[in-house]
């Protein structure tokens, strides 16, 4: 088993690609989950690529052209290459050469960086403004914050640091509005709550559980 493999059940996020793809099942996570559960975080460039006998099914190896680190660096100032699984049912994710600017999280295994379609892969013109933001300065502040899936009706916070996302339960489906605009940020008094706007977060303006 690759290390990707393991990465399936320990990363469960917001992905690009088809969510039905066979055997890869991902839970839906909000992209500061996925921020903050990366070792690495990085908009790149794809540059070339290559197959290797790794795995089952092989892995891919994509050569990069890193643009810009977001998280990761004390772990990895600079990345050349990311690793997948090279079967879509296994979570291997298609990144097109020379196309589009990405952005890429991953984890690191025996020093290489592992990425899927359970993390957050998407191209980066297709990022909402909100998300670009939370990447650069917003996300980072909510790591200590939980943010608790709505499946169901009635849902509840059970403590103050979490905070209540219903994407799940709009018609629009998921990825919805909460993970395209909002990050969950600690505010005064040690409350976290979603948070979106350009002034400073401040609690006495923004509700716990409602963006």
């Amino acid at each position: 088993m690759t290390p990707w493999l393991g990465l399936v059940v320990l990363l469960g996020s917001w992905s690009l690609g088809d969510w039905g793809a066979e055997a890869c099942t991902c839970s839906p996570s909000h992209p500061q989950d996925s921020f903050c559960n990366s070792d690495i975080v990085i908009r790149a460039r794809v540059v070339g690529k290559k197959l290797v006998k790794e795995g089952p099914f092989g892995t891919l190896v994509y050569t990069i052209k890193q643009m810009k680190m977001y998280r990761g660096f004390t772990k990895m100032p600079h990345v050349q290459y990311i690793h997948t699984e090279a079967s879509e049912s296994l979570c291997g994710v298609k990144l097109e050469v020379n196309k589009y600017q990405y952005l890429l999280t991953g984890r690191i295994y025996d020093g290489k960086v592992y990425t899927g379609l359970c993390n957050f892969v998407e191209r980066w013109d297709q990022l909402t403004i909100s998300q670009r933001k939370g990447l650069n300065y917003r996300y980072h502040l909510g790591c200590n914050c939980k943010i608790k899936s709505c499946y169901y009706l009635p849902c509840f916070v059970s403590s103050k640091n979490e905070c209540l996302w219903t994407d799940m339960l709009s018609n629009f489906g998921y990825p919805g509005y909460q993970s395209k605009h909002y990050a969950c940020i600690r505010q005064k008094g040690g409350y976290c709550s979603w948070y979106r706007g350009w002034a400073p977060p401040d609690k006495s303006v923004i509700n716990a559980t409602d963006p």
